[in-house]
């Protein structure tokens, strides 16, 4: 048996912000960032719930990479103000805050690393949460997971009842974003809709939306990275069907191997996905070649690993990990930690090929003089 798990309602076009007044609510805690309270959609979104005549209140603490100290300072204002409503503007790491604090608002037993997608919640007897998202790439707002880092570790969480009440696809609150993050996240989305259509635990639902997210994506995120408006609408939406996709599905190797290297060097993660992209489709390519071929036929792009070659270049993403400025001493005294985090990760347990350590450790190898993998 299959459950097919997505959010309860997805406004997207154009005003869809108006969508909001539909959620009935007292009190809204918005769970963001500083940038996006310098971009204006703060106040944006603060007028919207305020002539719905809710309460607002800000917690703008997000990081860059949630950690758990950050998820707690949210609480705190959480439990302060004691919100009907979380409403998530920003990246994947303002939703994945938002869900989790969330969680713990309503659930106060429970601890972040607690959180699984095996024991029932009993979300929304206190609140209800809205995803804006002004990213187009981790699909967090229509997904069950939640990534924390703690302790150095990327954590892997998820519930279904996370899903929001409400996803708001207001392409407006995407038009702002820089070039080198529009590559990141498009690479990210394109990475997920790639993953969930090789994935062991695929179906035709998350076959169908990864089809059409990887057309949209490799058609126009060359586009949107030259600030082409209709083309970041279009990768918006796109990026959003990935990510229901492998909600659904499951992500594999290539996020197994990112969350671990973004974790150990602090980088971001839709450029470690960026650079992990490539291996492993070559990787995997001994296990799902006809998955790959039919994929790329279904985009119209040709040989699916040449494709995603020349998109990277064309973004300016790196292809090896020295293009990082990362030293050969500082990565290799790594890589025992690099292996141990990408083979705890929950992506390895439907990628379409099961990876040993040693083969782990060979991908790693691999990226960081930019070889391809031939094993």
């Amino acid at each position: 048996m299959w459950l097919l798990s997505v959010p309860r309602m997805i406004a997207f076009g154009e005003d869809s912000l108006n969508a909001i007044a539909t959620i009935n609510g007292k009190k809204a805690l918005i769970v963001t960032d500083n940038i996006m309270r310098k971009l204006g959609y703060i106040n944006e979104v603060t007028k919207k719930l305020s002539e719905n005549k809710i309460e607002v209140e800000v917690f703008d603490g997000v990081e860059a990479e949630p950690s758990e100290e950050s998820i707690y300072r949210g609480l705190e204002v959480a439990k302060s103000f004691q919100p009907d409503l979380f409403v998530a503007i920003g990246g994947g790491s303002s939703i994945d805050t938002a869900k989790t604090i969330w969680v713990l608002y309503e659930r106060p037993d429970k601890r972040v690393d607690e959180i699984s997608p095996l024991e029932p919640l009993g979300l929304r007897k206190k609140a209800r949460l809205v995803a804006i998202p002004t990213t187009s790439g981790t699909g967090s707002e229509s997904t069950w997971a939640m990534v924390i880092t703690k302790d150095g570790k990327k954590l892997e969480l998820a519930s279904r009842e996370v899903l929001p009440d409400l996803v708001i696809l207001d392409p407006r609150f995407v038009y702002s974003m820089p070039k080198e993050l529009i590559a990141d996240t498009g690479i990210d989305a394109l990475t997920h809709a790639i993953e969930a259509y090789t994935s062991t635990w695929r179906n035709e639902y998350s076959d169908a939306l990864s089809e059409k997210a990887v057309e949209i994506i490799m058609k126009y995120l060359p586009k949107s990275y030259r600030m082409d408006k209709e083309a970041m609408e279009k990768v918006h939406y796109a990026a959003d069907m990935a990510g229901i996709a492998f909600s659904n599905s499951q992500i594999g190797i290539i996020h197994a191997l990112a969350h671990s290297f973004g974790a150990t060097f602090h980088k971001p993660h839709g450029r470690s996905v960026a650079l992990f992209l490539p291996y492993g489709i070559k990787y995997n390519s001994k296990a799902v070649s006809d998955r790959y071929k039919v994929l790329a036929g279904k985009a119209g792009i040709g040989d699916l690993y040449d494709a995603i070659i020349n998109l990277l270049r064309d973004l300016n993403e790196p292809l090896s990990v020295k293009d990082l400025g990362i030293t050969e001493e500082e990565y290799f005294s790594k890589m025992d930690e690099l292996v141990s985090k990408a083979m705890e990760s929950t992506g390895i347990v439907a990628n379409p090929r099961m990876a040993s350590d040693e083969e782990c450790k060979k991908i790693f190898e691999y990226a960081y003089y930019g070889k391809e993998v031939d094993f």
